[in-house]
């Protein structure tokens, strides 16, 4: 369906006279619940000209930079359209607008981006083989066509709709909802100007039952501290790496006939500070790195330092595979952790949990409002002993 085609709805004021009716695709966007928002939004060619549209909540007035000219708003909604000559707007153009605050705001409009994820990572994920997943999925600063922003990616097969609602969108789903691709169950979406540290999750409206999810991300690669749950968008990594020795005696070591000794230990309770708050990592590789050394260790093993919302767990309930927890500090601090081992000669070996992974509403349990990680059947996907769920290992995704 076009951006400016589709069934009629009439609407009537209490005046008794007809207004335009809007097309049913932007009914369905303006309830949120359009499955596909690049139907609506963007840059469109009608006949000769060009339609632009842009959903702008909380605005009151916005104007294309490139061509300083406005985009009108539709009645009754906070939809801004602009019409015009072909090919004057540029295929990546900026909005300039005013919000109620009289705050100006101005950005690349991320509806006049292309997929971002090829189609090679979509067969592989697919089919279970991408071996660096967490490279296509979750969030991640980049740049498209030398714009910096944050391209956004999730699993969700059963949605009708998925947004990803942060800190710049006032958490607001019908903002910045992503890009079906295709049968994929993959969701994408490119958004200009949003980088590091800011927080965030995806809205998922599941296509059967209309429920919304508010989900943190599976693949997120930091998360803010207990007892909040939303992700972060982790800007690229600034430490400097210093263990190249110890990597270069690993990589030409018999490991198969070198003795190894190993040093089991939950960081949150080896020590704590003077308050019995967590100590940081860097603190703890002070401590326990010349500890280790003293007693003739070869390896520290991590209980799991994966993030998780309860503290009694020792971290083996899971919600966050892919970020160091946020209560002993940054990824930037876990990278020091490990090198300062590296750097004494001690190996660093991490427990993981793939057995269970907890129900909180919040991570991965009905993920898209149906069984998507864990199995359907509660006979094969509750851990009843720990109150938890298994995962669906028959599922390739």
């Amino acid at each position: 369906m076009s951006a400016d085609t589709g069934s009629m709805t009439q609407k009537k004021p209490e005046s008794g006279k007809t207004t335009p009716a809007l097309p049913e695709p932007l009914v369905r966007f303006l309830e949120a619940r359009h499955h596909d928002p690049f139907d609506v939004l963007g840059k469109h060619p009608i006949g000769d000209q060009d339609l632009v549209r842009a959903f702008l909540p909380h605005c009151s007035r916005a104007r294309i930079v490139e061509i300083d000219e406005p985009l009108h708003r539709l009645a009754d909604t906070d939809l801004f359209e602009w019409r015009g000559a072909r090919g004057k707007v540029p295929d990546r153009y900026q909005i300039e607008w005013h919000d109620g605050d009289g705050i100006e705001w101005s950005a690349y409009d991320p509806y006049c981006f292309p997929p971002q994820l090829g189609d090679l990572d979509l067969h592989l994920l697919g089919e279970g083989r991408h071996l660096h997943a967490y490279r296509a999925l979750g969030a991640h600063v980049c740049e498209a066509e030398g714009i910096e922003g944050t391209r956004f990616a999730v699993w969700a097969p059963n949605a009708e709709r998925v947004s990803v609602v942060g800190d710049w969108n006032r958490w607001d789903g019908r903002r910045h909802a992503l890009r079906a691709r295709g049968g994929s169950g993959i969701w994408e979406l490119f958004i200009p100007g949003v980088t590091g540290h800011a927080l965030y999750k995806y809205e998922i409206r599941n296509r059967r039952l209309g429920t919304i999810h508010l989900k943190c991300d599976p693949y997120g690669q930091a998360f803010e501290l207990r007892p909040g749950t939303a992700s972060i968008i982790r800007r690229p990594s600034t430490h400097q790496w210093q263990d190249e020795p110890w990597m270069e005696a690993r990589r030409n070591s018999n490991w198969l006939h070198t003795p190894l000794s190993v040093y089991e230990v939950h960081l949150g309770s080896w020590q704590r500070d003077e308050h019995g708050q967590f100590l940081n990592y860097r603190q703890l590789a002070e401590r326990l790195v010349p500890y280790v050394e003293e007693l003739g260790f070869t390896h520290i093993e991590l209980l799991p330092v994966t993030e998780h919302p309860f503290d009694g767990s020792w971290g083996y309930q899971t919600t966050g595979y892919f970020a160091p927890t946020r209560r002993i500090g940054s990824p930037d601090d876990f990278r020091f952790f490990v090198d300062y081992c590296h750097q004494h000669n001690i190996g660093v070996l991490l427990d993981w949990a793939p057995g269970h992974f907890p129900k909180d509403d919040f991570a991965l349990a009905r993920f898209d409002g149906t069984p998507l990680y864990e199995h359907e059947d509660p006979k094969r996907g509750e851990h009843r002993d720990w109150g938890t769920l298994i995962f669906n290992y028959g599922r390739n995704e």
